[in-house]
């Protein structure tokens, strides 16, 4: 997934929720109300236009509000993407490579650029009320801003919180990612958010 992709994904997770009708927003409203921290595992899947798989990828999730988020991925390359608040960077582990920018260039032309903002998501995002289906409640997120390359977000609710999410962006790519594990408002440690600048050989900055 891409800075900017995940960055899309945050917003729906870090945005405040005005009061929704129907049941899939009013799971989405009970899930973020009170959200402090997150840890989750993932599978993650990438289709192309014409819904052929592209890629399979296995990892964890962090994320502490406001605007703190770690993806770890194990495979098919394993790759670490931390944001702290002010600078995403990506850590290439195979290469020993770190590749970092500020926040806001990282996420530009994305809702994301509004994580903190402590805005409601009605603000920022159209909600619509999805059929039920596969045991979930499913809403639906489309960006307000014409800019954003994120088109739509499927958010599916389960018995155990936020089990699924799906994104599409403007050229027809779909990316799902499926959670597990989940446990909220944990106590998570302050360098999960930091970047060692001693464990690589290249430490670029696109500022």
């Amino acid at each position: 997934m891409s800075i900017r992709a995940i960055g899309a994904v945050l917003l729906a997770s870090l945005l405040p929720v005005a009061a929704l009708a129907g049941e899939g927003a009013q799971r989405l409203e009970r899930y973020l109300a009170g959200l402090d921290s997150l840890r989750a595992d993932f599978v993650q899947y990438t289709f192309n236009a014409a819904r052929t798989q592209m890629t399979e990828s296995h990892g964890r999730f962090y994320l502490q509000r406001p605007g703190r988020f770690r993806w770890e991925y194990d495979d098919p390359v394993a790759q670490v993407i931390i944001a702290d608040g002010k600078r995403v960077y990506v850590h290439d582990l195979e290469l020993e490579q770190v590749t970092h920018q500020s926040q806001e260039r990282a996420l530009r032309g994305t809702p994301a650029l509004l994580l903190a903002s402590g805005a409601p998501i009605t603000e920022h995002f159209a909600v619509t009320e999805l059929p039920s289906t596969d045991g979930r409640d499913w809403v639906a997120l489309r960006p307000l801003d014409a800019d954003a390359e994120v088109e739509r977000i499927e958010l599916g609710f389960g018995s155990d919180g936020l089990e699924s999410l799906i994104m599409e962006d403007g050229f027809g790519q779909n990316t799902r990612l499926d959670f597990s594990a989940a446990t909220r408002n944990l106590a998570l440690e302050p360098d999960l958010f930091e970047i060692d600048r001693s464990a690589v050989d290249d430490f670029l900055s696109f500022d």
